[in-house]
């Protein structure tokens, strides 16, 4: 079939396509074009639904090491038993459907419903602490996540160690596993395809070329004649290795998010916030001593003799009453019998480590919200907060080093400012007094004063070795 210039355009729309002065008609069937799209679709359904499945283990994971590992582990009973199928074990035990979310959520209620529920209280005489933040479908993840490991993953602790400190393998170590088997067959066929094609060139061209030559020995001799640059890149993998190691010994220890499970599950929201009670009257310590104190139960019961709660709060105040012996049924009368309250500690610094609340505190005038975030928001247990959090927290000197490190400290005391306005405002002299010894004895760092206009923590020996370390 042929076609004139003039119609050439309407050809090709149709369908015609010119090769040389003939036409040819390619004819392009409406099922082909509904298979093509089937295919697409499909493929897109199948990215999404992996993508999908990678973000739910992911939020698994994490969830997991935030709210359950302080207690449970994968494979092996802890202080709580282990969670790997624990659905299954609770459907073959006759659970009631939808319990064991009930029993995370909060695990009284759950006892009160289901008789499969009540027997697993008693396994352990520490209670199972309350997430009522987490959604049906954390939960899930968290299930999830745990039923995809494998028990090889499970680190068994050394002699004397901890067993909670498991290290367990990345649910996407598989993956990385298989992307290197890909990339290593992709590399053995260029290369042998690269080997042909130089075979082929040496002897069109006729030069000599061994064939029998085996890999190390070809990789050797192509070493050797480029040993500037194989040397230089030695020398930038073997810095890059020394970067990458150090990186990793920076991160030792540093525990943002770390949040262990308590007995009670305290709401600062409520009592910080709701009812305004301030800091110091729990941790009526923190303006004295080095330590800011948890608070007694005396002072808990202060409010608690009076305040019984109602509802899920029932529960918690229980426990208030059980360590003080309380019996609040009639007028309320003590008994004598007590039952210790066992906090995990959520802040913990090295021994060789020297902090004091009271010269923060008092001295520095820092609010606890620099370094707790804003507490009279939270209703879940403290935890160590992130750099980032506290960042978003108002008033707060803005950081980049990770929360309870080292830089995050010596950073803190580079911002902070100590004389805020005139450096007398006390009307004591005092800092006058370090006006003159700047002035005196370090120039430099009253040529920083002169900048910034303030005297920070640094200026006054805040970065001395001494100053935090015994």
């Amino acid at each position: 079939m042929k076609c004139h210039n003039s119609t050439k355009f309407a050809c090709v729309k149709k369908g015609f396509f010119d090769v040389g002065r003939t036409v040819f008609y390619m004819k392009i069937s409406s099922s082909q074009m509904f298979r093509n799209f089937n295919k697409w679709c499909l493929g897109t359904l199948t990215f999404l639904f992996l993508a999908g499945t990678f973000n739910a283990q992911a939020q698994g994971e994490d969830l997991f090491k935030a709210k359950c590992a302080t207690c449970h582990q994968v494979f092996k009973d802890g202080t709580g038993p282990k969670l790997f199928e624990v659905r299954q074990k609770w459907e073959s035990g006759g659970a009631i459907e939808g319990s064991i979310i009930q029993w995370v959520n909060d695990f009284d209620v759950a006892v009160a419903k289901d008789p499969y529920a009540a027997s697993v209280a008693a396994w352990s005489t520490t209670s199972m602490s309350k997430f009522p933040d987490l959604t049906e479908e954390q939960i899930v993840s968290i299930f999830d996540w745990v039923d995809t490991q494998e028990e090889k993953s499970a680190v068994a602790a050394g002699p004397g160690g901890d067993a909670n400190a498991q290290e367990e393998e990345s649910s996407m170590g598989w993956v990385w596993m298989i992307l290197g088997i890909v990339f290593v067959v992709i590399i053995l066929a260029v290369g042998g395809v690269r080997r042909q094609l130089k075979s082929a060139t040496a002897e069109a061209s006729g030069e000599d070329f061994d064939e029998h030559m085996s890999y190390s020995e070809e990789l050797k001799q192509w070493a050797w004649l480029n040993k500037r640059y194989v040397g230089v890149g030695a020398l930038v993998v073997v810095m890059g290795g020394v970067v990458i190691l150090f990186l990793g010994l920076y991160s030792i220890n540093v525990m943002e998010n770390y949040q262990p499970s308590q007995p009670i599950e305290f709401p600062h929201a409520t009592h910080a916030g709701i009812n305004g009670i301030d800091c110091k009257y729990c941790h009526n310590s923190v303006d004295k001593s080095r330590t800011a104190g948890l608070p007694t139960v005396n002072v808990c019961m202060n409010c608690h003799k009076q305040i019984t709660g109602a509802g899920d709060q029932v529960a918690k105040i229980q426990k208030i009453y059980d360590a003080a012996g309380w019996d609040p049924t009639g007028a309320g009368k003590y008994t004598n019998e007590t039952k210790e309250i066992v906090w995990n500690k959520v802040h913990v610094l090295p021994d060789h480590v020297y902090f004091n609340h009271s010269q923060h505190v008092v001295v520095g005038g820092v609010d606890c919200k620099q370094c707790h975030g804003d507490m009279a928001t939270m209703t879940e247990t403290a935890k160590v907060m992130s750099v980032e959090e506290l960042n978003k927290v108002e008033g707060n000197i803005p950081l980049t080093k990770p929360t309870l490190t080292m830089g995050w400290c010596i950073e803190c005391h580079q911002e902070k400012e100590v004389s805020l306005g005139t450096l007398d405002t006390k009307g004591d002299g005092y800092y006058n007094e370090i006006h003159k010894r700047l002035l005196n004895n370090d120039k430099s760092l009253y040529g920083q004063y002169l900048e910034d206009g303030k005297v920070t923590v640094k200026e006054l020996g805040g970065w001395e070795c001494a100053k935090c370390h015994y």
